[in-house]
């Protein structure tokens, strides 16, 4: 069965990997867990507390087909959680690595970003971060696939689920349905 774990922190951006779970749960039947530092309970920005599947340092490369960042103030702040070694793994086994908002930090952070094209919330966004991947930023307000990483500004959580779900070969026209009427709203009238 193809598995999604995703790494959520205190103060997550509950809206940014909510699309992503839910369909691939509820249309797809895809497992999908949550794992946190530590394996602590976390609340989100909109006050939803999660009690996690999984500490982020017991994930296995081995258990999964994709690792989602969810943004949200953790990433951004002077003491970030490091999950440098579980992203590297990841990236190193085949697996869809994707990060969304300041979640692109922790990718860049790894080095996820240095080789390959990607997105954030702006260019400057990821310049703290010290990575080395600025020559491969793409100024967009959709995803960015490339291979099995996908990375998206905040606003995008739309075309984040399409690109995470593309990387896993489940790009077909259900989906191509399902992003076209998520994103409806953004439709020029």
């Amino acid at each position: 069965m193809t598995t999604v774990i995703t790494v959520l922190t205190e103060g997550f951006a509950d809206w940014e990997t909510a699309l992503l779970n839910a369909g691939a749960r509820s249309y797809l039947g895809i497992n999908t867990k949550f794992a946190t530092p530590g394996g602590k309970p976390v609340t989100s920005a909109g006050g939803l507390r999660i009690t996690p599947d999984l500490a982020v340092e017991d994930i296995d490369a081995a258990t999964f087909d994709a690792l989602v960042v969810c943004g949200g103030s953790a990433w951004a702040s002077d003491a970030p959680p490091d999950i440098t070694a579980v992203l590297v793994a990841s990236r190193d086994a085949g697996k869809t690595v994707a990060g969304i908002c300041d979640g692109t930090l922790a990718l860049a952070r790894a080095g996820i970003l240095d080789n390959v094209a990607h997105t954030s919330n702006s260019a400057d966004n990821l310049t703290p971060s010290g990575y080395a991947g600025a020559a491969h930023y793409k100024d967009q307000p959709q995803a960015v696939v490339d291979g099995r990483i996908v990375t998206a500004p905040g606003t995008a959580p739309v075309s984040f689920m399409g690109g995470v779900l593309e990387t896993l070969g489940l790009r077909n026209g259900d989906l191509d349905y399902y992003l076209r009427l998520y994103g409806a709203e953004h439709q020029a009238a």
